[in-house]
Protein backbone atom coordinates (compact mmCIF):
# COMPACT_ATOMS: atom_id res chain seq x y z
CA UNK A 1 0.00 0.00 0.00
CA UNK A 2 0.98 3.32 -1.66
CA UNK A 3 1.80 6.48 1.16
CA UNK A 4 -0.87 8.14 -0.40
CA UNK A 5 -3.29 5.06 0.37
CA UNK A 6 -2.06 5.11 4.05
CA UNK A 7 -2.62 8.72 4.71
CA UNK A 8 -6.26 8.26 5.46
CA UNK A 9 -5.93 6.02 8.24
CA UNK A 10 -2.93 7.58 9.53
CA UNK A 11 -5.51 10.55 9.94
CA UNK A 12 -7.74 8.33 11.68
CA UNK A 13 -5.68 7.11 14.17
CA UNK A 14 -4.62 10.81 15.14
CA UNK A 15 -8.61 11.69 15.77
CA UNK A 16 -8.73 8.39 17.63
CA UNK A 17 -5.23 9.09 19.64
CA UNK A 18 -7.09 12.47 20.44
CA UNK A 19 -10.35 11.68 21.62
CA UNK A 20 -8.55 9.46 23.60
CA UNK A 21 -6.49 12.21 25.49
CA UNK A 22 -9.29 14.51 25.49
CA UNK A 23 -11.43 12.27 27.20
CA UNK A 24 -10.78 12.76 30.58
CA UNK A 25 -10.64 16.41 31.11
CA UNK A 26 -13.65 17.37 28.96
CA UNK A 27 -17.27 18.40 30.26
CA UNK A 28 -19.92 15.59 30.22
CA UNK A 29 -21.72 17.82 27.51
CA UNK A 30 -20.75 19.37 24.91
CA UNK A 31 -21.96 20.80 21.83
CA UNK A 32 -22.48 18.36 18.58
CA UNK A 33 -24.34 21.28 16.43
CA UNK A 34 -24.18 24.56 15.26
CA UNK A 35 -27.01 26.73 13.39
CA UNK A 36 -26.80 28.47 10.24
CA UNK A 37 -25.15 31.66 11.78
CA UNK A 38 -22.68 29.90 14.31
CA UNK A 39 -24.89 29.72 17.14
CA UNK A 40 -24.40 26.67 19.36
CA UNK A 41 -28.16 24.30 19.17
CA UNK A 42 -27.22 21.17 19.54
CA UNK A 43 -25.59 19.12 22.87
CA UNK A 44 -25.23 15.31 23.91
CA UNK A 45 -22.58 13.63 25.61
CA UNK A 46 -18.99 13.59 25.76
CA UNK A 47 -18.36 9.88 24.10
CA UNK A 48 -20.71 10.79 21.06
CA UNK A 49 -18.63 14.20 20.22
CA UNK A 50 -14.68 12.78 20.73
CA UNK A 51 -15.63 9.27 18.92
CA UNK A 52 -18.19 9.61 16.67
CA UNK A 53 -16.23 10.85 13.98
CA UNK A 54 -13.37 8.81 14.37
CA UNK A 55 -15.75 6.15 13.93
CA UNK A 56 -17.53 7.38 11.09
CA UNK A 57 -14.22 8.01 9.59
CA UNK A 58 -13.09 4.02 9.69
CA UNK A 59 -16.18 3.04 7.85
CA UNK A 60 -16.33 5.77 5.01
CA UNK A 61 -12.69 4.95 4.35
CA UNK A 62 -13.40 1.06 3.88
CA UNK A 63 -16.42 2.21 1.75
CA UNK A 64 -14.49 4.81 -0.43
CA UNK A 65 -11.25 2.10 -0.71
CA UNK A 66 -13.34 -0.88 -1.35
CA UNK A 67 -16.91 0.16 -3.16
CA UNK A 68 -15.24 1.04 -6.22
CA UNK A 69 -13.78 -2.48 -6.71
CA UNK A 70 -17.36 -3.85 -7.28
CA UNK A 71 -18.12 -1.27 -10.12
CA UNK A 72 -18.63 -2.60 -13.62
CA UNK A 73 -15.87 -0.15 -14.82
CA UNK A 74 -13.50 -0.89 -12.16
CA UNK A 75 -10.63 -0.49 -15.04
CA UNK A 76 -11.49 2.98 -15.39
CA UNK A 77 -10.62 3.99 -12.33
CA UNK A 78 -6.83 3.07 -13.02
CA UNK A 79 -7.22 6.46 -15.52
CA UNK A 80 -7.23 8.40 -12.57
CA UNK A 81 -6.62 6.70 -9.02
CA UNK A 82 -3.96 9.46 -8.18
CA UNK A 83 -6.80 11.56 -8.21
CA UNK A 84 -9.30 9.49 -6.47
CA UNK A 85 -6.43 9.31 -3.39
CA UNK A 86 -5.98 12.65 -3.52
CA UNK A 87 -9.49 13.75 -2.54
CA UNK A 88 -9.80 10.68 0.04
CA UNK A 89 -6.85 12.47 1.71
CA UNK A 90 -8.68 15.87 1.50
CA UNK A 91 -11.57 14.48 2.17
CA UNK A 92 -10.46 13.07 5.56
CA UNK A 93 -7.77 16.18 5.98
CA UNK A 94 -11.30 18.04 5.73
CA UNK A 95 -13.59 15.38 8.42
CA UNK A 96 -10.62 15.89 10.86
CA UNK A 97 -10.48 19.75 10.26
CA UNK A 98 -14.29 19.84 11.20
CA UNK A 99 -13.34 17.74 13.88
CA UNK A 100 -10.44 20.17 15.76
CA UNK A 101 -12.93 23.08 15.37
CA UNK A 102 -15.29 21.34 17.76
CA UNK A 103 -12.51 20.09 20.19
CA UNK A 104 -11.27 23.86 19.93
CA UNK A 105 -15.05 25.34 20.72
CA UNK A 106 -16.13 23.15 23.46
CA UNK A 107 -12.36 22.66 25.56
CA UNK A 108 -10.53 26.23 23.95
CA UNK A 109 -12.57 29.35 23.13
CA UNK A 110 -16.33 30.02 21.23
CA UNK A 111 -15.90 31.40 17.59
CA UNK A 112 -17.96 31.50 14.78
CA UNK A 113 -17.43 28.10 13.35
CA UNK A 114 -18.73 28.44 9.90
CA UNK A 115 -16.85 31.10 9.35
CA UNK A 116 -13.85 28.64 9.56
CA UNK A 117 -15.69 26.14 8.06
CA UNK A 118 -15.65 27.98 4.69
CA UNK A 119 -11.91 27.48 3.90
CA UNK A 120 -12.06 23.97 4.25
CA UNK A 121 -15.11 23.94 1.98
CA UNK A 122 -13.52 25.59 -0.12
CA UNK A 123 -10.54 23.40 -0.40
CA UNK A 124 -12.79 20.02 -0.76
CA UNK A 125 -15.26 21.71 -3.17
CA UNK A 126 -12.28 22.87 -5.40
CA UNK A 127 -10.56 19.48 -5.50
CA UNK A 128 -13.94 18.06 -6.42
CA UNK A 129 -13.91 20.17 -9.97
CA UNK A 130 -10.60 18.77 -9.97
CA UNK A 131 -11.26 15.53 -10.11
CA UNK A 132 -14.51 15.80 -12.53
CA UNK A 133 -12.12 16.68 -15.31
CA UNK A 134 -10.52 13.61 -15.31
CA UNK A 135 -12.97 10.67 -13.91
CA UNK A 136 -13.64 8.47 -16.11
CA UNK A 137 -17.48 6.67 -16.92
CA UNK A 138 -17.81 4.83 -13.41
CA UNK A 139 -20.99 3.99 -10.88
CA UNK A 140 -19.33 5.98 -7.58
CA UNK A 141 -17.53 8.85 -8.63
CA UNK A 142 -18.66 11.60 -10.86
CA UNK A 143 -21.92 13.54 -11.97
CA UNK A 144 -23.99 10.22 -12.28
CA UNK A 145 -27.06 10.73 -14.33
CA UNK A 146 -29.27 8.47 -16.58
CA UNK A 147 -27.79 10.69 -19.38
CA UNK A 148 -24.19 10.89 -17.77
CA UNK A 149 -24.08 6.58 -17.80
CA UNK A 150 -25.62 5.99 -20.94
CA UNK A 151 -22.88 8.43 -23.15
CA UNK A 152 -18.64 8.96 -22.82
CA UNK A 153 -19.32 12.08 -24.50
CA UNK A 154 -22.46 12.97 -22.54
CA UNK A 155 -20.06 12.24 -19.26
CA UNK A 156 -17.22 14.31 -20.78
CA UNK A 157 -19.09 17.38 -21.79
CA UNK A 158 -21.13 17.20 -18.34
CA UNK A 159 -17.95 16.43 -16.21
CA UNK A 160 -16.31 19.57 -18.01
CA UNK A 161 -19.26 21.62 -16.98
CA UNK A 162 -19.21 20.41 -13.47
CA UNK A 163 -15.83 21.21 -13.10
CA UNK A 164 -16.27 25.03 -13.88
CA UNK A 165 -19.02 25.06 -11.75
CA UNK A 166 -17.50 23.19 -8.59
CA UNK A 167 -14.12 25.56 -8.80
CA UNK A 168 -16.79 28.49 -9.11
CA UNK A 169 -18.63 27.40 -6.28
CA UNK A 170 -15.47 27.25 -4.41
CA UNK A 171 -13.90 30.45 -4.83
CA UNK A 172 -17.41 31.77 -3.91
CA UNK A 173 -17.68 30.13 -0.61
CA UNK A 174 -14.43 31.47 0.62
CA UNK A 175 -16.01 35.27 1.12
CA UNK A 176 -17.83 33.48 4.11
CA UNK A 177 -14.39 34.22 5.54
CA UNK A 178 -14.75 37.99 5.12
CA UNK A 179 -18.54 37.86 5.39
CA UNK A 180 -19.22 34.97 8.38
CA UNK A 181 -22.55 36.10 9.44
CA UNK A 182 -23.79 35.30 5.81
CA UNK A 183 -20.99 32.62 5.26
CA UNK A 184 -23.34 29.41 5.22
CA UNK A 185 -24.96 31.39 1.77
CA UNK A 186 -22.08 31.04 -0.11
CA UNK A 187 -21.80 27.71 0.91
CA UNK A 188 -25.30 26.19 0.41
CA UNK A 189 -27.13 28.14 -2.41
CA UNK A 190 -24.17 27.81 -5.43
CA UNK A 191 -24.01 24.18 -4.16
CA UNK A 192 -27.29 23.57 -4.97
CA UNK A 193 -27.56 25.77 -7.46
CA UNK A 194 -24.23 23.45 -9.40
CA UNK A 195 -26.15 20.78 -8.84
CA UNK A 196 -29.49 21.72 -10.45
CA UNK A 197 -27.26 23.32 -13.54
CA UNK A 198 -25.57 19.45 -14.12
CA UNK A 199 -28.25 18.01 -13.88
CA UNK A 200 -29.81 19.72 -15.99
CA UNK A 201 -27.21 20.03 -18.80
CA UNK A 202 -26.35 16.23 -19.00
CA UNK A 203 -29.94 16.12 -20.12
CA UNK A 204 -29.27 18.79 -22.91
CA UNK A 205 -26.06 17.32 -23.76
CA UNK A 206 -27.74 13.67 -24.29
CA UNK A 207 -30.69 15.24 -25.98
CA UNK A 208 -27.98 17.04 -28.31
CA UNK A 209 -26.13 14.19 -29.00
CA UNK A 210 -29.31 12.40 -29.93
CA UNK A 211 -30.91 14.81 -32.31
CA UNK A 212 -27.02 16.53 -34.25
Amino acid sequence: MTPKKLFPLAIIFLSFLSALCFYPTSPAVMVTHWGLYGQADGYTGKFFVLFFMPILSVFLYLILRFLPKTDPYHSHFKEFEKYYDTFINILFIFLFYIYFLSLIWNLVAEFNIVQFLSPAFALLIYYAGILCSVAKRNWFVGIRTPWTMSSDTVWKKTHQFGAFLFKFTAILSLLGIIWPSVAIYFIIFPILFSAFAVFVYSYLAFRQEQNP
